[in-house]
């Protein structure tokens, strides 16, 4: 684990960390913002990219040794005084930790689900999610619940925003994900052979435990909160499903309804 002492805030190797907010990096040098040592930690053992560097607050140095062993040795480790730190990030960074991740291309839905292997698989796609708590939460859904793959529209929030990064506790760069219009998106599931559900409260939606799983090849469409997924979404699904609430409560957070719907999903139908 060799380690880079900076001392001077001004070191152009810092530059990466300046001022790092959740936009910031969209684009800078395809890169994005890794912080805190769970994200860290899953990067490194299950992420799909590689890492630039690493940023260290001496602070917290003893306690981050055995994840900082896990690091390839081509990639710089820095550190630097924890109020150093501070002003060159600038915000108050409590973990001690950063990373800059590559960021690869972002693929469309063909590219994704012509990776996918042939038989079962449970795709999820995020439509109008703007807010990154959600979209993080999303993302450790798919994670815990073993979903292949996700899709969002194009008008989604960036999964690799350091937020939404850190809500999925890193699993945002662990599970495949791509980006295209709705319809698109649509049609590329119905090429690849998946049967599309939306979770919306519409006329004529079926409970959801009604057939939890009408197919192998399924995948799940949340609408962002509030609108929901759009009219031609809705439209264009295979089928409509709603989760079954006591009486005066019609909705929940999209990631709780998310988690509840994966796991209806499942269940052999």
């Amino acid at each position: 684990m060799p380690l880079v002492p900076l001392d001077d805030i001004l070191d152009p190797r810092l530059d990466p960390y300046r001022e790092v907010r959740d936009k910031d990096l969209a684009g800078r040098e395809r890169a994005f913002v890794i912080e805190g040592r769970v994200v860290l930690q899953t990067v490194l053992r299950r992420g799909r990219y590689p890492l630039r560097s690493v940023l260290v607050s001496r602070r917290k140095l003893d306690g981050l040794t055995s994840l900082l062993d896990e690091i390839p040795r081509s990639v710089p480790i820095y550190t630097l005084p924890h109020e150093h730190m501070v002003e060159v990030v600038g915000f108050p960074i409590h973990r001690g930790l950063l990373a800059i991740g590559e960021r690869p291309e972002e693929p469309g839905a063909d590219m994704i689900l012509s990776a996918l292997s042939p038989g079962p698989a449970t795709v999820l796609v995020l439509e109008g999610l703007t807010n990154t708590d959600n979209v993080g939460a999303c993302f450790r859904n798919a994670a815990a619940f073993g979903v292949q793959a996700v899709l969002l529209d194009a008008t989604c929030c960036d999964p690799l925003y350091r937020r939404a990064m850190r809500v999925s506790a890193g699993c945002a760069a662990a599970v495949p994900f791509g980006r295209e219009p709705s319809q698109a998106l649509l049609e590329a599931l119905k090429r690849h052979g998946f049967f599309s559900i939306a979770l919306a409260l519409t006329e004529g939606a079926a409970p959801l435990a009604a057939r939890a799983r009408p197919a192998e090849r399924v995948a799940l469409w949340l609408g962002s909160e509030g609108p929901g997924l759009r009219p031609e979404t809705i439209a264009g699904a295979d089928a409509r499903r709603v989760i079954p609430m006591a009486s005066g409560i019609d909705s929940l957070n999209v990631a709780t309804a998310g988690a509840v719907a994966l796991f209806a999903l499942q269940r052999p139908g």
